[in-house]
């Protein structure tokens, strides 16, 4: 219970945190946690102090506005009032990229930035939401704002006031690994025995859009399961979001150009063992992939992308990723189901230090 609660508020290492912190005169974000009574935006899970009558109908922040004080002090934008309201899901949001809730015509959408020199995040998203829309995968869509000359993503909340996320490392727990067993295997086999539904074909898609994507920082929490949050029944695997970290955000151009230093997760280590671990690549289309230079040159081509991102760069990301397009579509059947070995395995769960 203590590590869950921990793990709710926002890490030490979110950029910008101490400064907030001191601003709201906090010394550690867990005691953000209790002001809000632990709402999230992800979950149905809260805490009622005893002695009140509050209800979950009265107070969840699906249903209920809440307060834009916390997520203007993560954002540097000091309150004009003394007496903040600490009503907020800011204060259970993950990760280390400046980040927040804004309420946009009624919807709940959730504000990201990236990270320097390039703060290419925010446009990887859209890119990669495009590409999942050719393909027909199951995937959040993103945008792209502008705060403060910045650019940030900006999704839509998938989670309702009935459903939650669970997220694979939570799944992984359910059953003790066998050492024979690779990573793959294991969290296939835990789906199986809770009952989640369509992982394998879930699985084979979002190995493939992390290839093409070179996204480096696919961990265990950064792809789940939903469920009734009532009656606990599955629902199937999320849609898959955060796909920043990809396309060699944090990289000189030279070495996206050259493919230097790409590592994976969370099952193996390379790209290429991963795409091993895909079992039906039939659903590929690649003629639908047809537009992908146009798609990453206009995304990346943009006016809030011009300050960071030149056309060299522009070009490194567009060859990189027809290249492996290409390798994909003639090397054909040599990539996919093998046997999953414990060859190239990860066997952590820690995530970049920007996501």
């Amino acid at each position: 219970m203590n590590q869950w609660w921990t793990d709710r508020a926002i890490p030490a290492s979110r950029s910008g945190l101490r400064n907030a912190l001191d601003l709201m005169g906090i010394l550690d974000s867990r005691q953000l946690l209790m002001r809000c009574y632990g709402l999230s935006l992800s979950d149905q899970y809260w805490i009622r102090p005893k002695g009140t009558d509050l209800s979950w109908e009265k107070i969840n922040f699906f249903d209920n506005p809440f307060s834009e004080d916390i997520g203007d002090i993560l954002f540097e934008v000091k309150p004009n009032h003394e007496i903040l309201n600490f009503r907020s899901p800011d204060s259970t949001s993950d990760g280390n990229l400046r980040k927040r809730w804004k309420i946009i015509n009624g919807k709940r959408f959730l504000v990201k930035g990236g990270s320097e020199p390039f703060f290419q995040q925010p446009f990887n998203e859209v890119i990669a939401s495009e590409i999942m829309e050719r393909l027909g995968i199951d995937h959040v869509p993103y945008s792209v704002t502008a705060i403060q000359s910045r650019p940030y993503s900006l999704c839509e909340d998938f989670i309702t006031s009935e459903t939650e996320l669970i997220p694979a490392w939570r799944i992984l727990q359910t059953k003790k690994k066998r050492n024979e067993t690779s990573a793959w295997q294991h969290f296939v086999v835990c789906c199986a025995e809770l009952g989640i539904p369509g992982v394998v074909p879930f699985l084979d898609r979002m190995i493939v859009l992390d290839y093409l994507i070179a996204n480096e920082d696919r961990h265990y929490n950064n792809f789940g399961a939903l469920r009734n949050a009532e009656t606990l029944e599955w629902i199937g695997m999320a849609p898959i979001y955060d796909s920043g970290s990809s396309l060699g955000y944090n990289k000189v151009t030279r070495r996206i150009s050259a493919g230097e230093d790409i590592e994976c997760k969370p099952f193996k280590r390379h790209h290429e063992e991963q795409l091993k671990l895909v079992l039906d690549p039939g659903w590929i289309d690649f003629g639908s992939l047809s537009d992908v230079r146009e798609l990453i040159t206009g995304v990346l081509s943009s006016e809030m992308a011009a300050e960071t991102i030149d056309e060299e760069r522009i070009e490194a990301v567009t060859a990189s990723v027809e290249g492996r397009i290409r390798k994909l579509r003639e090397s054909g059947a040599a990539h996919f189901g093998k046997p999953s070995s414990l060859d190239d395995d990860r066997t952590d769960n820690t995530a970049a230090a920007y996501h």
